[in-house]
C-alpha cells in the first residue's frame, strides 16, 4: 500500500467519504458538459431504414445487406443482413450487389445471420 495514506480506519474512512463525494461532483459536471456540447452539435442526419416493407400481404419483407467496418470492436469488414441484432448501430447499407463484391473481395460474412448463405446463391 502506499505511504502516503494515514494508518488509522478512522481517517481512511473519511478519505474514502471525501473521495466518493468529490467523485460525485466530478462526474455531475461531466453530464453537464456533455449536455452542453450535444446542444452545440448540429442535429445528426436521419438514417434511411434499411428494411423494405413487405411486398404484400403475407410476403416476407426483401433483405437488405449491411456492412459494417473493420474497427474497434469488429476485427474484419462483416456483412449483414440488414435485421440481424449482431450489426451493431454502425451498420451501412449496401445492396446485394455490393455485398457479393465485398464476400468475393474477402469480407467476413456475420456468423449470426449468415448472409453468404443466401447471397451466394444462383
Amino acid at each position: 500500500m502506499g505511504d502516503d495514506l494515514p494508518p488509522d480506519l478512522a481517517r481512511l474512512r473519511v478519505l474514502e467519504t471525501w473521495a466518493a463525494h468529490y467523485l460525485t461532483r466530478i462526474r455531475a459536471r461531466i453530464a453537464a458538459v456533455e449536455r452542453q456540447q450535444a446542444q452545440q452539435r448540429p442535429p445528426a442526419p436521419t438514417a434511411v431504414p434499411l428494411v423494405r416493407p413487405a411486398a404484400g400481404p403475407g410476403r416476407a419483407r426483401t433483405p437488405d445487406w449491411g456492412l459494417a467496418e473493420a474497427g474497434i470492436g469488429v476485427p474484419a469488414t462483416e456483412i449483414h443482413r440488414s435485421d440481424c441484432w449482431a450489426g451493431g448501430r454502425s451498420l451501412v447499407p449496401v445492396t446485394a450487389e455490393r455485398a457479393r463484391a465485398e464476400l468475393a473481395g474477402g469480407a467476413q460474412p456475420c456468423a449470426v445471420c449468415r448472409p453468404d448463405r443466401v447471397l451466394t446463391r444462383p
